[in-house]
């Protein structure tokens, strides 16, 4: 990674689509403070815009893209919109689901949508990818993908993917950091083409290695850590209620840090669990 990144880059998939390496996450934010936020973040630049059915704010994401696309008089094309299915319950389950997020976003399909997470046993997580892979056939979803998956998880995927001559996952959505860099897991991704999409959570700010790194850059320790995920080849997803923060978290294509700095931030590991960590369940 260099500084030529800039905030309109993009990652490619493994079947040619391309998703931008800088997203907004609306974790935690009802529709309306959502529909806030994601408005800011479109304004400030953000093309990728990150939702669930869990986090319930699916109408509020949608609402603020399409209002946006049209009093800029961009296509609705030019954002790209995820989500993610939040129960594995059955093929016609999920794909009630899935039809109920595309009602709840309004925007016509959606760009990737993912697995929330493993929970509810094998039979269940490859009925969820049955279903999924049935509407991303169909057009609804342009690309499709996994969340917080163990290593057992994803080898349970890409076996029934070959058996059943199904699309792989494209995207790996999962909590990375210094703190927790999950080399074994993102080392078995990259192998099979998975693309990386880490959620950037705020809890060591204050470490020494990070402050030191903030004040040689003049740059706060958000940056910081946004500047890591991009370097290291992922996808960035950071969250915020606040329009000054959301402004701030795109000032990360003025600087670069060090190969030696990268490695340095590696070292921090200490397995460090952000929110909730379903990796090695059944």
């Amino acid at each position: 990674m260099t500084q030529s990144l800039t905030l309109q880059s993009c990652a490619v998939l493994g079947d040619g689509a391309q998703i931008p390496i800088l997203g907004f996450g609306t974790y935690e934010l009802e529709s309306k403070d959502a529909y806030n936020a994601v408005t800011w973040a479109l304004e400030s630049g953000y093309r990728h815009i990150d939702s669930a059915e869990w986090y319930e704010n699916e109408r509020g994401c949608g609402k603020a893209i399409l209002d946006f696309c049209r009093s800029h008089d961009v296509p609705r094309s030019s954002v790209f919109y995820t989500t993610k299915l939040k129960y594995n319950d059955g093929y016609e389950g999920v794909t009630r689901s899935i039809q109920k997020s595309l009602n709840e976003c309004g925007l016509g399909y959606i760009d990737l949508y993912l697995i929330h997470g493993p929970i509810g046993g094998k039979t269940a997580r490859l009925e969820s990818w049955r279903a999924i892979c049935e509407a991303h056939k169909s057009g609804k979803l342009k690309n499709i993908g996994i969340s917080t998956f163990g290593i057992k998880h994803l080898q349970e995927i890409l076996d029934f993917c070959s058996e059943r001559s199904l699309p792989l996952p494209s995207v790996h959505q999962i909590d990375l950091h210094p703190f927790q860099v999950r080399s074994a897991i993102v080392e078995f991704s990259k192998r099979h083409g998975i693309a990386w999409a880490p959620l950037v959570r705020g809890l060591r700010f204050k470490h020494p290695s990070i402050v030191n790194l903030s004040q040689k850059h003049d740059k706060d320790p958000a940056q910081i850590l946004l500047r890591y995920s991009l370097q290291k080849g992922y996808v960035a997803i950071p969250k915020s209620s606040s329009q000054a923060r959301i402004a701030s978290n795109t000032q990360i294509f003025d600087f670069e840090l060090s190969d030696k700095e990268i490695q340095d931030l590696d070292n921090l590991d200490e397995v460090l669990v952000t929110d909730w960590d379903p990796t090695d369940c059944d």
